[in-house]
């Protein structure tokens, strides 16, 4: 699929907030509202806009603590990785997982509710996947930035 300057300027838009209306997002892009749903929903259908979510602060919802884990498994093997990927998709806690090239074969962010529950998960997933060889782990003191966006050039590349 071939994204256009309008398609670009939705998605920077959208990402940046998904509750803005047709109406709303047409001050921005010189488009009708009509034109630009027609828009979106091709970029739903499409699959370019993956989901729509709600973000939250966490200061509301118990203040999770946040742990950036580096993961090394022993083998690479593809069913042994499947298995860890399923594991990993499979976790609330588990905001992002990445598979990663260097020392680390996954680099992890988890929101848990505190040392304990993140201990508990961690001891989980080495006794449900005895391919981790070990991990480690960083415990974020503040979140200085904490995004999903995607930064979309206004030009095609």
């Amino acid at each position: 699929m071939t994204l256009d300057r309008f398609d670009r300027q939705l998605l920077n838009l959208v990402q940046a907030d998904a509750a803005r209306t047709a109406d709303q997002l047409s001050e921005y892009v010189a488009l009708s509202p009509s034109a630009i749903q027609r828009r979106l929903r091709r970029l739903k259908d499409d699959g370019v806009i993956v989901r729509e979510t709600a973000i939250i602060d966490p200061r509301y919802v118990g203040r999770p603590t946040f742990f950036v884990v580096s993961v090394q498994v022993e083998r690479e093997r593809p069913e042994l990785l499947a298995r860890l990927r399923a594991w990993l998709a499979d976790r609330d806690e588990v905001q992002q997982a990445f598979y990663v090239t260097g020392e680390a074969d996954f680099v992890l962010v988890i929101a848990a509710q505190d040392t304990e529950a993140f201990d508990g998960l961690m001891a989980a997933m080495v006794a449900d996947n005895p391919n981790v060889l070990r991990f480690t782990t960083n415990v974020a003191l503040s979140v200085v930035k904490r995004s999903l966006f995607v930064p979309v050039t206004l030009d095609a590349e």
